[in-house]
């Protein structure tokens, strides 16, 4: 069985490329609607390049922590991609 972490990484793992999700619709998609905070945990301790967890966002809009260069670098990424 698949722990929460790695079933949080598989999901962000498939968020395309121009979209974005909340830390909360991930964390329900994994199992847990309550565990968004979590989601911001696993994300924040993300370092493996083939997890976009810049595509993950926060539900009021705001852009959430990012671990490779910042928000600045997260709006950067996602304006790139065309998700904003």
């Amino acid at each position: 069985m698949k722990s929460f972490a790695d079933k949080v990484r598989d999901i962000v793992r498939r968020i395309p490329e121009g979209k974005t999700m909340t830390y909360k619709e991930v964390a329900a998609r994994a199992g847990n609607l309550r565990a968004a905070r979590a989601v911001g945990a696993i994300m924040r301790t993300n370092y493996d390049e083939s997890i976009p967890c810049h595509r993950v966002v926060r539900t009021d809009g705001g852009m959430g922590g990012y671990n490779r260069g910042g928000t600045l670098r997260k709006r950067e990424i996602l304006s790139f991609e065309g998700a904003l």
